[in-house]
């Protein structure tokens, strides 16, 4: 996606631009599944889509050229590391119940570009796991944080007319579990998230995924099957994931003692 770092005048942030060598679409898929993580209670970055003018910003991409002119997904930046993959390093963090919760959203989503399902196809994205360094009475502490969600729904492919076909719809992978997260993942953290993902409006839905600016070329056809998608898959999840990662859920005393 070419991300770059900027200065703005509310601070240092990260961008992503247009003009950047996957094109458009991957840019409304994550706005996309950034508001879905938000309104799923996990804990995401601040966030926002500014106007880039080219002509007088002049942000350069890593393997060359700049960003051009129009919309770009912006983050604020925050103090923070990626998880090196150990479940040790996990122990100072203030939300653990997330862990469960961000299983079940990358299943939702299908997000590819974290933990994939099949690891013949994709290698497991470390750097997609933040860690935020947090300060004052919780110094020492880290925070979860659910970021980039560019390759989630379609693996980097445009959106289009024929998105919600039904072996995306029915995929029963389990998408993003870890094998550090394994000793975190608990029973009741994951029928939370079931239950709130029960919950699910269509039109809520439909208002996030129509809801981009028109220079990022997505149609109305394409809006409605991904936003289809998004919430036959959210139906169908039940059907499945509980199952498939019940074998790793610890009971809730060991979620306590595992905390402690």
């Amino acid at each position: 996606m070419g991300t770059g770092r900027i200065v703005t005048d509310a601070g240092k942030a990260y961008i992503k631009p247009m003009g950047n060598r996957q094109g458009p679409h991957l840019l409304a898929v994550e706005l996309i599944a950034t508001r879905l993580a938000h309104w799923f209670k996990l804990s995401v970055l601040d966030h926002a889509v500014i106007i880039i003018d080219s002509d007088v910003d002049e942000i350069p991409f890593l393997r060359g050229g700049f960003a051009a002119t129009g919309p770009a997904f912006v983050t604020r930046a925050i103090q923070a590391h990626s998880w090196g993959g150990s479940a040790d390093e996990l122990k100072p963090l203030v939300n653990p119940l997330e862990i469960s919760r961000l299983v079940v959203f990358d299943s939702w989503v299908r997000n590819c570009d974290r933990y994939p399902p099949d690891l013949t196809e994709r290698k497991p994205n470390y750097d997609n796991v933040l860690l935020e360094e947090l300060t004052g009475d919780e110094a020492e502490k880290l925070r979860l944080i659910a970021m980039d969600h560019t390759h989630c729904f379609g693996c980097g492919r445009d959106l289009d007319a024929r998105f919600n076909q039904i072996d995306r719809v029915r995929d029963d992978r389990v998408y993003g579990l870890f094998p550090g997260f394994v000793p975190w993942i608990d029973r009741s953290g994951i029928e939370a998230a079931m239950a709130d993902l029960s919950m699910l409006d269509k039109e809520m839905v439909a208002e996030i995924v129509h809801d981009l600016p028109a220079e990022w070329d997505v149609s109305a056809a394409a809006k409605s099957a991904l936003a289809d998608l998004i919430c036959r898959r959210a139906a169908f999840l039940n059907d499945y994931l509980p199952e498939a990662v019940g074998h790793v859920c610890r009971s809730d005393a060991q979620v306590e003692t595992q905390g402690e």
